[in-house]
């Protein structure tokens, strides 16, 4: 990996908050940044994260100081970004990352919805550049500023028990029901959750890991369901149905920093998000499988989607096809490539 692409970068955004605007959106450059380099993409950071800056907001200043006394009244509170930047800062220069890490993530967990995912996905995408070997200050700042946000706007959805059944993850997408009302803010759509006929019968219906061991393929399962199901069902709500692929995605890459005990509830949280996120935001039926596109032609089709993703420009689109194009490469499913090839007709190019 080309750490000094990658840790100027991150440099860059850090000086950046999370989100921006007065829709408060969150700022996906340093995960595409990570995308591009891990790619081979080195070439084109530069110029991307140049465009990209341009419509992000300073990081919020601090209003306090978070201790191990206090942290738990903070949880949540999208005010004190700054301050949990600050402290997990501090955090990072005191302790091993993976420390850190052990530490923060079973109590970040029930809120991993936090930034509709985008919290646990930012986390994700830099402890995969950790894991790398791309360890240095500027990926530790990193690696604060990600669990900084997911703790900012720590926020869970309904619970409604461990998984005990005998889906697959992708039997289980398709029996999930939708909420009656798709319309409104997140909050307004999952409270409809917990008075849905089928709802928890269906999210615990899903097949569980025996043992920790068989929770990476699990993963790996759930991954692969809704990067398929993104190609049929991705008109729903095209930014959206985007994380029901990457936040499982993330946890995966996390797995292997984290201890195993760890690894089963992990599996269960974002099980229960990613079924919430589709039940929210997935369109009843399919798009007819006549107007939807094939995978690439080329003889390398995941060169051509992730060369098709830069040209596009969006950062949604570029971290969606660094997930198609894993779930190709890893099960040989050509709908994994053309589910990258259709985002890219669901979502506006990024403006020049």
């Amino acid at each position: 990996m080309s750490g000094g692409v990658l840790n100027e970068a991150y440099e860059r955004f850090h000086r950046t908050g999370p989100e921006w605007g007065e829709d408060q959106l969150t700022n996906h450059g340093p995960m595409a940044a990570e995308v591009l380099v891990r790619r081979g993409r080195a070439d084109h950071v530069g110029g991307w994260v140049a465009h990209y800056l341009r419509r992000l907001d300073d990081l919020p200043a601090t209003t306090g100081v978070i201790t191990e006394a206090s942290w738990a009244e903070a949880l949540g509170d999208g005010r004190r970004i700054g301050d949990w930047v600050a402290y997990f800062t501090g955090r990072l220069a005191e302790q091993p990352w993976r420390q850190v890490l052990a530490t923060w993530w079973p109590r970040l967990l029930p809120g991993v919805l936090a930034g509709t995912t985008h919290g646990v996905i930012r986390v994700g995408h830099v402890v995969r550049a950790l894991l790398a070997g791309a360890e240095s200050p500027a990926t530790l700042d990193e690696l604060a500023h990600g669990l900084a946000f997911w703790a900012a706007r720590s926020r869970g959805v309904p619970q409604v028990g461990d998984p005990g059944g005998r889906l697959s993850p992708q039997a289980a997408l398709d029996l999930l029901p939708r909420i009656p009302e798709q319309q409104g803010n997140v909050a307004h759509r999952l409270g409809q959750l917990a008075r849905l006929d089928g709802w928890q019968t269906t999210v615990t219906g899903l097949r569980p890991a025996a043992s920790p061991d068989e929770v990476p393929a699990r993963l790996a399962d759930l991954v692969t369901a809704a990067t398929l199901r993104y190609l049929t069902h991705g008109h729903g709500q095209p930014v959206l149905l985007v994380h029901t692929a990457t936040a499982p995605n993330a946890v995966l890459h996390t797995l292997p920093a984290l201890p195993r005990e760890l690894w089963t509830p992990s599996l269960t949280a974002i099980w229960t998000t990613t079924a919430a996120v589709f039940s929210a935001y997935a369109p009843p039926e399919p798009a007819p499988r006549s107007s939807l596109p094939g995978p690439p032609s080329d003889s390398d089709g995941v060169a051509d989607v992730l060369e098709r993703a830069i040209a596009h420009g969006d950062e949604h689109v570029i971290k969606f096809t660094d997930t198609a194009a894993e779930v190709y490469t890893r099960t040989g499913h050509p709908d994994a490539l053309a589910a990258a090839v259709r985002i890219g007709t669901l979502i506006a190019p990024a403006s020049a």
